[in-house]
């Protein structure tokens, strides 16, 4: 299966039509390329932020064409003011003036999260220059949190050899979560997995000790966040603590862990911290040639995703239908169907 085409094939043809996606790097050529195929495919609606001139010259010295394609220049953009205020309302309380929120709302990250709060845009693709730490923290103060979420968190997609698409968190943000952190991980992660793979989630919590062997602190963390998972979430499919391959590998899981509803089959792994190396060995043997997306974002009320400094056009794509899923499923979240 391609997970990838799947997920553009859904973007498209998503709840309410093409989502409004918004790129803060919009004079950059690969940007310019791939919101054009965007616009062509009808995956999304794109909208470049930038000079209109530059973004002009770029796009006809790469032979792109700018059909169905917006330009936000954010110093002339009607929807300027009303992104200041937005930006000054969230931060007025830490002493901002209202010609300070005017000048920030002028950046292109942050006009382009300033376009999805204001409901302008439904989510917002930005980074290449920032940490993914930053993109979240700017994205978080703008955009703001889910309902149901506690803090931001992230996750990776990877997408396996044979077929099949696992969700790993926290690849990004919190490096060394406690027990109640490591259970809204968990949770937030589920989430992704519905909204991304369609499926019921199936979460592994990792550890190197399989199921109650070790009594170490780390181990420790990782039942208690369990227990917190189970409380919050009762329906919820989840289990640790496992090793890797013990949730990737049926056979080992067949010894490990018997009868598990987790275990051989995990789609969510959430990992206890980022010292990988006691489960690295593990996963190695079951993620020969896969392939990863992210670090992405989850948790926010809108739909915000960071690209990687090296990013290409079709990485960027990659995360243009990652983010309208997210958007289409924050937007059902807010209006429930009755």
């Amino acid at each position: 299966m391609d997970w990838l085409e799947l997920l553009k094939n859904r973007a498209r043809a998503g709840a309410g039509g093409a989502q409004r996606l918004v790129f803060s790097q919009g004079e950059d050529a690969r940007v310019i390329a791939a919101a054009a195929r965007i616009a062509a495919s009808g995956m999304a609606k794109p909208t470049l932020v930038g000079r209109p001139r530059e973004i002009e010259v770029a796009a006809k010295r790469a032979g792109v064409s700018l059909n169905g394609v917006a330009v936000a220049d954010p110093a002339s953009s009607p929807q300027l003011e009303n992104c200041a205020q937005i930006y000054f309302e969230r931060r007025r309380a830490r002493g901002i003036s209202l010609e300070e929120a005017r000048a920030t709302a002028r950046q292109p990250v942050h006009f382009a999260h300033l376009l999805v709060a204001a409901r302008h845009a439904d989510g917002s693709v930005v980074g290449g220059a920032r940490s993914i730490a930053e993109t979240a923290r700017t994205a978080e103060q703008i955009i703001g949190l889910a309902p149901q979420r506690k803090f931001l968190s992230s996750f990776s997609l990877v997408l396996r050899p044979a077929g099949s698409a696992v969700l790993c968190a926290d690849s990004g943000l919190n490096p060394n979560p406690g027990a109640e952190e490591l259970a809204e991980i968990a949770l937030a992660t589920a989430e992704s997995a519905r909204v991304l793979l369609e499926t019921q989630p199936r979460v592994a919590l990792l550890s190197y000790s399989p199921k109650g062997s070790v009594g170490y602190t780390r181990v420790e963390k990782v039942r208690e966040a369990l227990r917190i998972v189970k409380a919050r979430a009762p329906d919820l499919v989840a289990e640790g603590e496992l090793r890797g391959d013990a949730a990737l590998a049926p056979e080992v899981a067949a010894q490990q862990a018997p009868g598990s509803p987790v275990a051989g089959r995990a789609n969510v792994l959430i990992f206890p911290d980022v010292d990988w190396d006691n489960l690295a060995y593990a996963l190695d043997h079951q993620w020969a040639g896969a392939k990863s997306l992210g670090p992405l974002l989850q948790g926010l009320a809108g739909a915000a995703n960071d690209l990687s400094r090296g990013y290409t056009v079709e990485e960027i794509m990659n995360v243009a239908a990652i983010t309208a899923l997210q958007a289409i499923a924050a937007s059902e979240s807010r209006h429930p169907t009755p």
